[in-house]
């Protein structure tokens, strides 16, 4: 009997879905026939079901293939959050690199401006030699002074070692087979004496004497000093370096490229560090001063 009523239930309802209704559009005040369908609750539920699933696929299409799936919360985050991660950490490292960087120059800088402290100002404990009040009235063992000279030259030898001032390719050439144009034909007035922080020679020339370049290379300095007045700085192949100080004026800017014998520069009398018209020439080779007579013809 149960199973008779269960399929009679079934076999109804199967004829519902089949049972044809007809649906009717009429005007409100005539009640005139406009349209006319003929529908079914299966006709009716498959249509339902088919917009739903047309509409779904949609929205779904819509923002998986377009940029609202950015709205979307955790949806297509990851990559984007690790691209975000990535491009924080390069900038982090820019800003290493640029400290880096300005740090360096400072310290160049200071070294060619001359505010390098001397023995009676580095301090007793701290052998950086920066705190130049506390070692007024101390005075400094021969190993602290070795390594305050070191510091210095390292801050000048790095611009000959690291080769980032110029695209000069490195070559290993003995330093007695490479040729020195003279920057001027003059007296050598003061020798060099690296003991005493004099890390050039001094040569007398007539007033507004041209300076020229003592090779071929590449201007990266070019300003005017407290200590040196107007200064010239050459890079040069074979990690050599010359410098050009007190002069008067300064005929090349950082960045140009200069040829040897080329002028750079005007003979003068600037800065604290000279007492008449002369050029403080030095020669750097490979991160250390050397004697330029012992390579230049003056």
């Amino acid at each position: 009997m149960d199973g008779e009523q269960a399929k009679s239930g079934w076999e109804l309802f199967k004829e519902r879905l089949k049972h044809s209704y007809r649906f009717v559009i009429m005007t409100d005040d005539t009640f005139e026939e406009v349209r006319a369908y003929r529908l079914t609750l299966l006709n009716a539920y498959i249509f339902v079901t088919s917009v739903l699933v047309v509409v779904t696929i949609a929205v779904v299409s819509l923002i998986a293939f377009t940029p609202l799936r950015k709205y979307v919360p955790g949806y297509g985050s990851v990559p984007e959050d690790t691209a975000i991660l990535n491009l924080y950490s390069e900038l982090e490292d820019m800003e290493k690199e640029l400290d880096a960087y300005r740090s360096y120059s400072e310290s160049f800088r200071k070294m060619l401006v001359g505010e390098v402290q001397t023995e009676e100002e580095v301090p007793p404990v701290d052998v950086s030699y920066y705190d130049s009040l506390a070692a007024a009235s101390v005075p400094v063992s021969e190993a602290e002074e070795e390594l305050r000279q070191e510091a210095e030259l390292e801050q000048v030898g790095e611009v000959a070692r690291s080769g980032r001032i110029t695209n000069f390719p490195v070559r290993e050439v003995p330093l007695e087979q490479m040729y020195f144009t003279s920057p001027l034909s003059g007296e050598v007035a003061a020798g060099f004496m690296p003991d005493k922080s004099h890390y050039g020679v001094d040569i007398l020339a007539p007033k507004n004497t041209a300076i020229k370049a003592a090779m071929d290379g590449y201007v990266f300095f070019s300003d005017w000093t407290l200590e040196t007045g107007n200064t010239i700085g050459i890079q040069h192949t074979n990690n050599v370096i010359t410098f050009y100080k007190h002069n008067s004026s300064l005929l090349k800017k950082a960045g140009n490229f200069v040829r040897a014998g080329e002028g750079v520069a005007i003979i003068g009398n600037t800065g604290e560090l000279t007492n008449g018209p002369h050029l403080h020439f030095e020669l750097w080779h490979k991160g250390k001063p050397v004697n330029p007579v012992e390579y230049v013809k003056f």
